[in-house]
């Protein structure tokens, strides 16, 4: 298989990743987590696990997610608080409710909503 490799600041080293991954979710998706009761929009993504080794750790050993797939970056929200969440592909869902994200940072970040997805800001994109 062909493989690449990128730096993770999170992670704090070098991460050794297939050139190409199937993501399912794009950059301006409103998702669900399948187990919490959050929702977010996704504002990167990684092609495999790239967060710490004391991240990974923390989860329960039983409910510990593959490294070998897609992690999304999140501004995420529930009813009690914002916050930026790192969730595996196979615990999210694509997110029907049709309504926007109430996150503070999501204008720093996305033009607007249209359609259930948001549109990443010109300055922002390659």
């Amino acid at each position: 298989m062909d493989r690449s490799h990128f730096y993770s600041a999170q992670a704090g080293r070098r991460i050794d990743a297939p050139r190409s991954s199937r993501a399912r979710f794009a950059i301006g998706d409103v998702v669900r987590h399948r187990k919490y009761d959050f929702r977010g929009v996704i504002f990167d993504i990684d092609p495999v696990y790239a967060n710490s080794e004391e991240w990974y750790e923390q989860i329960p050993e039983g409910q510990r997610p593959r490294r070998d797939q897609p992690f999304y970056h999140l501004l995420a929200e529930n009813d009690e608080s914002s916050y930026v969440a790192y969730v595996s592909q196979q615990n999210l869902m694509e997110d029907t409710d049709g309504e926007p994200i109430d996150h503070p940072q999501v204008e720093q970040l996305f033009e607007r909503f249209s359609g259930g997805r948001y549109r990443l800001r010109r300055s922002l994109t390659h």
